[in-house]
């Protein structure tokens, strides 16, 4: 078991760089080794883990929908509500119908098995699509219609939907007959009349399931201050957060997922400084989630079934998407203020499966429902299909697509390389000057531009300040430059020239009337440079 867990991750994670650095999306790598370490193909993976499969799926999804609802914008949510709430709803119901009435026509189901399909593939999955509108979110684009919010919103309601009507189709399917409730008079109301109901009632109480999570964790993690670090943090926030989903589990009264969802969503409206902790560190746990959730993807696809379903499959996708989820799309956006581009960002936005069919794909098979093995085949080809294209799509289309605004580093996790620049010279100060820039450096975990500027050829010195640096940013990735030149010039530019997010430069005064002005060339930097100066001075230390 160990063995398999060693090759899921290693080999998981260089393959999905190597994806990267050929400009494919990395899941595009990552199921490709779960392919080729599965039953399939190698059948290198331990049969105990992927008898555990659907757990750690469940566990990676957790995250990514926690990574969701820490990411959304209230603001943005409701000036789009309508719109995300007809995107939780329409384009699903419409590529399920679509689909339905396809598989009768080609495959020859009955409606209720061509539905029971409709729902698999009308499902979006998180798994691509959160962190494709969150990385858009982190870029500005779209965010000033909120259109990453809408859609993350109207992904997680239409997988409510789907999967409470495929709940009651193969209920319906494997046992001949349909399950109802019987109201006062002897009223019987059958379980496609009351599903609107349970929709309703899900999502309702999973918004207040999200709710009463986040109040426990602001309670235990902000007032009674049960945690000493963000790590800590995390660790309770994911452990309530995978609780919500068992408990919908064993009670399917409320969403588990959506719950979890909400429960970002509200943490970030009850203390947004927990939300910026967690946020952190959700980011940091979906590292090793994905790789996981992709690989036990890959390894779950069967494809010996493929071979035979192959062209009908692809053209069931093919009408489900651009006939169905379009009409729904373009009914979600009608009387809304995008634009024929925005809307046309749907449909590399919003079509992405991946996670929901692996997870049900199987079950009509296992339940023994006639058509089941095509539907396990039509699944599977989905994922193969449209997560790959998902990914590569979403970063690719959405500059062409979508509008750039400004970015709320309060709702995203904003990551980026961190370069500071320190200018020494060789006076004692330099010393001052590389603490104040190694302490800065380790805060953030950046990296440094250690720059002198020579005023003369003094070799030694310079070989002294050298070694300097290397003693105080032993444990900091840095680079040391020299150059000749006007001194406040040449910080100011290689400054621009390397992205610097801020100076550290050191104030010098040796005389008394100095020790009230800022040095000649600090001066000068600060006048000159766009870029942020932090300004260190010699502390004198008088002993009487």
């Amino acid at each position: 078991m160990l063995e398999s867990i060693i090759w899921i991750l290693l080999i998981g994670f260089f393959v999905g760089e190597i994806a990267f650095r050929l400009k494919a999306p990395p899941l595009v790598g990552m199921v490709l080794v779960g392919i080729l370490l599965g039953p399939q193909i190698s059948n290198t993976i331990d049969i105990s883990i992927l008898q555990a499969a659907d757990s750690l799926r469940t566990i990676a999804v957790m995250v990514i929908l926690m990574k969701a609802g820490l990411g959304l914008d209230r603001e943005k949510l409701a000036q789009q509500g309508s719109v995300a709430v007809r995107l939780g709803f329409l384009p699903a119901t419409c590529e399920a119908i679509i689909i339905a009435l396809a598989a009768m026509w080609l495959l020859q189901f009955d409606f209720a098995t061509g539905l029971l399909l409709g729902c698999i593939i009308g499902a979006e999955s998180p798994a691509v699509i959160v962190p494709g509108m969150l990385r858009l979110k982190s870029l500005g684009w779209g965010v000033t219609k909120g259109i990453p919010d809408a859609i993350l919103t109207g992904s997680a309601l239409s997988d409510v939907l789907l999967l409470l009507v495929f709940s009651l189709l193969l209920a319906f399917l494997s046992q001949g007959t349909t399950t109802g409730i019987i109201l006062p008079g002897g009223i019987t109301l059958s379980a496609l009349q009351i599903l609107p109901f349970q929709v309703i009632l899900q999502i309702i109480l999973g918004a207040i399931a999200g709710l009463m999570t986040a109040r426990i964790l602001v309670l235990l993690l902000v007032k009674q201050n049960w945690t000493q670090n963000a790590t800590q943090d995390t660790l309770v926030a994911a452990s309530f957060a995978l609780l919500l989903v068992v408990l919908a589990e064993k009670f399917p009264i409320f969403s588990g997922y959506l719950a979890v969802m909400a429960t970002g969503f509200f943490v970030i409206e009850f203390d947004p400084p927990l939300a910026r902790r967690l946020r952190n560190g959700f980011d940091t746990l979906w590292v090793v989630a994905q790789i996981i959730l992709f690989v036990l993807l890959g390894a779950s696809i069967p494809l010996q079934v493929l071979e035979n379903v192959l062209l009908v499959g692809l053209l069931i996708l093919a009408v489900g998407t651009l006939v169905g989820r379009m009409l729904g799309w373009y009914l979600s956006t009608l009387g809304s203020n995008w634009n024929w581009q925005e809307r046309l960002f749907l449909l590399p936005g919003n079509s992405a499966k991946a996670t929901v069919q692996a997870a049900i794909g199987a079950i009509p098979l296992a339940a023994g429902i006639e058509g089941g093995e095509t539907i396990l085949a039509i699944a599977a080809l989905s994922i193969l299909v449209t997560a790959p294209l998902g990914a590569w799509a979403i970063p690719t289309f959405a500059p062409k697509l979508l509008q750039k605004g400004e970015v709320d580093p309060t709702k995203v996790a904003i990551a980026r390389r961190i370069v500071l620049l320190a200018a020494v010279d060789t006076s004692p100060l330099a010393v001052d000057v590389l603490l104040k820039v190694a302490e800065l450096a380790r805060r953030c975990d950046g990296e440094v531009v250690v720059f002198h500027v020579m005023q003369s050829e003094d070799g030694e010195s310079i070989e002294q300040l050298r070694q300097q640096t290397k003693q105080l940013l032993a444990d900091i990735r840095y680079r040391f430059l020299t150059v000749g030149g006007v001194v406040s010039e040449e910080i100011v530019s290689v400054a621009r020239e390397y992205g610097v997010a801020e100076i550290v430069i050191g104030k010098r005064g040796h005389r008394l009337w100095e020790n009230v002005l800022v040095g000649s060339v600090s001066q000068a930097v600060l006048e000159k440079s766009l870029i942020p100066v932090v300004v260190v001075e010699k502390i004198k230390i008088q002993i009487q």
